[in-house]
């Protein structure tokens, strides 16, 4: 992406953030988003989807895919997918948890959201289960052991957004922990 499109981009987020905050989410649409960024309501479609992809949207699926083929396939399932999200956290740049905390607190709170939520959870449970069973677990257990990690992840992530208290690191680990019976 260019430096002029990620400039826009990030103008379309900031806006996007100021405007669920005063009027919230379901009260704010994507030509008022574009108006506050000084674009038109094409060019925010043109970088995003639609309004939910601005606070759903997920980068990381090849990175997570990747991180849990390189995990020793004699793991179960879940250890394996758990120490290959681990994994892919730590190759992360860190993120601006402030930003990643208010728009967790928005999803958390509208309803609305949470369909899109389910469907980018769903994207990279795929992702999981196909990095799973190219390491030869079965199907069933491949599909079983990505949905209980990103049950985990969504739900660790909504209750931190809600918090002032920790990290977003441990807050991810702690979820993983509990996969792996790993109270540390």
């Amino acid at each position: 992406m260019s430096g002029r499109a990620e400039r826009t981009r990030e103008r379309l987020l900031t806006a996007a953030l100021e405007l669920f905050a005063e009027r919230g989410y379901d009260a704010t649409t994507a030509g008022e988003i574009a108006a506050r960024a000084g674009v038109t309501e094409m060019t925010f479609f043109r970088h995003f989807p639609s309004k939910a992809s601005l606070l759903v949207d997920d980068p990381y699926d090849p990175l997570i895919g990747a991180a849990i083929r390189r995990q020793p396939s004699g793991l179960d399932p879940i250890s394996r997918a758990a120490r290959g999200v681990r994994s892919a956290w730590r190759e992360l740049p860190s993120p601006a948890v402030a930003e990643v905390r208010v728009r967790l607190r928005i999803v958390a709170g509208t309803p609305t959201l949470r369909a899109s939520m389910a469907s980018g959870t769903a994207a990279t449970e795929a992702v999981i289960a196909e990095a799973l069973t190219s390491g030869g677990t079965g199907r069933r257990d491949a599909i079983i052991a990505a949905a209980a990690v990103m049950a985990a992840l969504n739900t660790a992530l909504l209750d931190w957004s809600l918090s002032d208290s920790e990290d977003l690191g441990q807050a991810i680990d702690a979820a993983l922990d509990v996969l792996e019976d790993r109270h540390v």
